[in-house]
């Protein structure tokens, strides 16, 4: 089987498949319409997010027995028109979730302690203590919404900090017993934090707006180390300009390219992200929760097994 690695990532994936007896070609720069001349020869694609995999490209790839993301999620695939076509899905969210837990409870009680905020002003000479009086996680309640290989590995996290930890999906009987599933309604009614860990996809894209926000019966936390899309930004500004959200952690934007490598669509920087990034109470990462050292090996690793595992050379 002959392989195409469109992205770079983790040595060790090329270097394993090349022992099981597969062969590997990267091309890391060409564009989509030149990758799509030449697709045909291959069998499998590995891919991040570079470019979009649609009909076009599927269509140009006449022979194609699997596309690999080495990711957690399969938004920039067409998912449902490469199945029609027998094409094999493989992601790797197995690979991250470790890495995304621990990035959302590192926001999380940098947030509660206000240490961004505590930390630059100490920097410039300011000695001020009253106002970075922090809060404890302990006795709050945390509202996951999805709570699959994400939502399990933070409340997993959640466990040593005596908090109550309720979860909500759209799958039956996915709680355990770091979470409590519940209804949605249930959730807006006892959450203290609320901690996205949903894929983007019509049901979440924009989910988070202002309705959705006023439904919960407290002022809250909300962390998203998800998917960006699925927060409508100035409705998130708004409600952290009111005080009904105190504070957020945000890991993705509203305004990320689907490649997720650079911020903005476009020259002009939107002004409500203009607005959240000026506010104290916001704590930014660059789309980095599941970009760990350990976590590039993990993934790779995911990937190469579930390859071998479906595809015997």
């Amino acid at each position: 089987m002959k392989i195409l690695h469109l992205d770079k990532n983790h040595p060790l994936l090329v270097e394993r498949l090349s022992n099981a007896g597969y062969v590997n070609d990267e091309d890391y720069s060409a564009s989509k319409e030149e990758i799509e001349k030449k697709i045909k020869n291959y069998d499998g694609v590995v891919i991040r997010s570079r470019f979009k995999i649609d009909q076009q490209f599927i269509d140009a790839a006449k022979n194609l027995k699997f596309i690999a993301r080495v990711g957690a999620g399969l938004e920039s695939i067409d998912t449902e028109y490469a199945r029609s076509k027998n094409i094999h899905l493989i992601a790797a969210p197995e690979g991250n979730r470790n890495a995304v837990g621990e990035h959302a409870l590192g926001m999380l009680l940098s947030l509660f302690n206000k240490l961004n905020k505590a930390n630059s002003e100490v920097k410039k000479g300011q000695w001020n203590r009253e106002a970075n009086r922090g809060t404890e996680l302990d006795g709050k309640t945390v509202g996951l919404i999805g709570y699959g290989n994400m939502g399990k590995a933070f409340a997993k996290k959640l466990q040593g900090f005596d908090c109550t930890v309720l979860c909500y999906d759209i799958k039956d009987d996915v709680g355990d017993k770091h979470a409590t599933q519940v209804s949605l309604k249930t959730l807006q009614e006892m959450a203290d934090v609320l901690s996205l860990h949903t894929p983007w996809t019509p049901l979440t894209d924009k989910m988070i707006n202002t309705n959705f926000i006023n439904s919960f019966s407290k002022p809250f936390w909300f962390i998203n180390t998800a998917r960006g899309k699925s927060v409508i930004t100035a409705d998130l500004v708004s409600a952290l300009q009111s005080g009904k959200v105190l504070g957020a952690g945000l890991d993705v934007l509203e305004y990320e390219k689907l490649s997720f490598e650079s911020l903005f669509t476009s020259e002009e920087m939107p002004v409500p992200l203009q607005q959240l990034l000026q506010m104290e109470q916001v704590m930014v990462s660059p789309h980095i929760a599941g970009w760990t050292v350990e976590s590039r090996i993990k993934l790779a690793e995911t990937i190469v097994e579930k390859i071998l595992e479906k595809f015997k050379n």
